[in-house]
């Protein structure tokens, strides 16, 4: 990590606790199970963001590839060295592992996703593939990084539990059972019907145990998230949510699904989206994050909580303005209800990620117990269902 530090929240912390929580970041394996970086609008120069501007153009008339193209155009600049800020970024963030997301919405991007995801593992040298907890452990040790392969939809797949099989052998350990809205495997969290997991949805999930890949219940509704906790064998987690008794939203989890979640010995990540913690999103800061870990804790227990951001984006202000107001309704957010440019004060940029030690320090979490919600909880559930 650079020693610079740039970006402390201003928790106040005495020249003691600073240190202790340098010391813990930087000893700890760290683990963002929802990691959209390390890149965000931020860390990307107006430069560059003009000239993809320019770059996207011919793409206006397809709303969908307009949107996904200044992602796509970031990670090419990366891996041929234009974007050196995707490494510092990373290494400046502390985060030992986290995500590469496949996209398997269709059988054409799922095609393509492997391709791009592949290509990260192949161009940088200092990110490895996490297929086992091992994997993880030893780029802490050999100072690399981790990438953990998850998707977040299934619909590419239609009722052909052999796809799995090969994405599990391409390195899948995490999958989402739904995004937003109702699908074969059962129902979204935007659905108004809280129908539950499918009769498929229960192959489905024996399937992902029997290969071991993490059910993930991030954008499920409240009965298929408690349906698949009832039904899975291993640990089910929900990467990427918040506590619906602190904001009542649909992307956050009520009381009896935090609690099924634990009982399976899964493990609840808690995001940093300004629109899904705090009902101001242009005032939302890492203290309101905090306040979600801290009522799990209180309510399941300091083994079940861990962080899955989800935000910021390795994307551009321009193209998040564009994908809140033509893409976000198409997906299931009502209108002015969807990812946009605000930012998480205090992480506004993934190498501010020491924030969120440096704020457990501040709540008076012990070393420990830190080392718990920063990545050991992650660390567990991935060896116990993956290996």
């Amino acid at each position: 990590m650079n020693e610079s530090y740039e970006g402390l929240y201003p928790f106040d912390l005495t020249q003691e606790q600073e240190e202790r929580a340098r010391k813990i970041h930087e000893e700890s394996i760290v683990i963002d199970m929802l990691f959209q970086g390390p890149l965000s609008p931020n860390a990307i120069p107006d430069s560059i963001a003009d000239k993809l501007k320019e770059m996207c153009e011919e793409y206006a008339d397809d709303p969908m590839t307009y949107s996904r193209m200044p992602s796509k155009l970031i990670m090419a600049m990366s891996k041929n060295g234009e974007l050196p800020a995707f490494k510092e970024e990373w290494y400046q963030s502390g985060i030992t592992a986290g995500n590469r997301q496949l996209s398997l919405s269709s059988q054409e991007s799922i095609i393509t996703s492997i391709a791009d995801v592949q290509s990260q593992f192949d161009a940088f040298d200092w990110l490895t593939k996490a297929k086992t907890a091992n994997d993880i452990r030893n780029a802490k040790a050999n100072h690399l990084k981790a990438g953990i392969i998850s998707a977040q939809e299934t619909d590419g797949l239609g009722k052909n539990l052999a796809f799995l099989d090969s994405l599990y052998d391409f390195g899948l350990r995490m999958l989402q059972l739904t995004y937003n809205n109702q699908n074969q495997i059962g129902a979204g969290c935007a659905e108004q019907a809280n129908g539950g997991v499918t009769n498929f949805g229960v192959q489905f999930i024996h399937k992902l145990n029997e290969l071991g890949i993490l059910v993930d219940t991030s954008h499920c509704g409240k009965q298929t998230t408690l349906d698949a906790c009832s039904h899975s064998n291993h640990p089910v987690v929900a990467s990427h949510t918040g506590v619906e008794n602190l904001f009542n939203h649909m992307r956050c989890k009520s009381d009896d699904e935090i609690k099924a979640i634990a009982k399976t010995g899964g493990v609840i990540g808690v995001f940093a989206m300004p629109w899904f913690v705090h009902d101001d999103p242009n005032d939302t800061t890492l203290d309101h994050v905090l306040d979600h870990i801290d009522y799990i804790v209180d309510l399941v227990g300091i083994d079940h909580v861990g962080i899955g951001t989800d935000w910021p984006m390795s994307d551009v202000t321009w193209s998040l303005v564009y994908f809140k107001e033509h893409i976000a309704p198409k997906l299931g957010f009502k209108k002015g209800n969807g990812p946009s440019t605000e930012t998480v004060k205090g992480l506004e940029k993934y190498g501010y990620f020491i924030n969120f030690t440096r704020g457990l320090v501040k709540r008076g979490y012990t070393d420990q117990d830190i080392q718990k919600i920063i990545g050991g909880n992650w660390l567990r559930v991935f060896e116990e269902v993956c290996g």
